[in-house]
């Protein structure tokens, strides 16, 4: 489709990226509940767009910069496919508290205007090189190295991860007020949520890595 395979491990990657709490998640959760369900979505909007930054640059740098090079495409989807493996090993391994204690730290200090809530939700996600580093590695596994809709194919990824990453977020924002408090005394839910993610993150860098391009 226009460039795009596996368009469904794509979008299950992205559901599942976007349901494991992490430090965005935690820094969203943060800003609604100690300023209210605005806050929280101008929070989620601001991240979003930072999220737009990384999709345009993405879609343009890397096609200009692979567009020449069969072999270097499928050498950085390779190694993308090596990362999604690190990351579902580090969700395994990583202790939940370490997510929870980056984004409250994110989320402390003075109540903030919604334009601040915004430009801080903006240049956090923007500047946050691991962001840039999960893109770069992340969206060429489901574009086709012989196509020539590169540019096309990176684009309509990208407003397919940043809606989904929005709605997730905007309904984390509305919720976070009564939800936040019935499970913040059960850190274990969040364990198995990130080991099972975490199995699923393995699986799919496995099956992108073997698969016939």
């Amino acid at each position: 489709m226009f460039g795009i395979t596996h368009f469904e491990f794509f979008i299950a990657a992205v559901f599942l990226l976007n349901v494991t709490p992490g430090p965005d998640t935690a820094y969203i959760v943060g800003r609604s509940v100690a300023q209210g369900r605005g806050a929280g979505l101008m929070s989620a909007l601001g991240i979003s767009a930072g999220c737009c930054v990384h999709s345009l640059a993405c879609a343009f740098g890397l096609t200009a910069l692979l567009a020449a090079s069969a072999t270097a495409f499928t050498v950085i989807k390779f190694v993308g496919a090596i990362y999604l493996i690190y990351l579902g090993v580090r969700l395994i391994l990583t202790k939940p508290e370490a997510a929870e204690a980056a984004g409250a730290a994110r989320a402390t200090g003075a109540p903030k205007s919604l334009r601040q809530l915004f430009l801080q939700g903006f240049w956090t996600n923007v500047l946050n090189p691991k962001v840039v580093l999960f893109f770069v590695s992340f969206f060429p596994q489901f574009v086709s190295a012989s196509s020539d809709h590169k540019t096309f194919a990176f684009l309509t990824l990208g407003v397919v991860f940043v809606v989904m990453s929005m709605v997730w977020n905007s309904f984390v924002a509305w919720i976070a007020g009564s939800v936040t408090r019935k499970f913040s005394g059960k850190p274990g839910v969040k364990r198995w949520l990130d080991r099972g993610v975490g199995g699923a993150f393995v699986g799919l860098g496995i099956k992108l890595a073997t698969a016939t391009r």
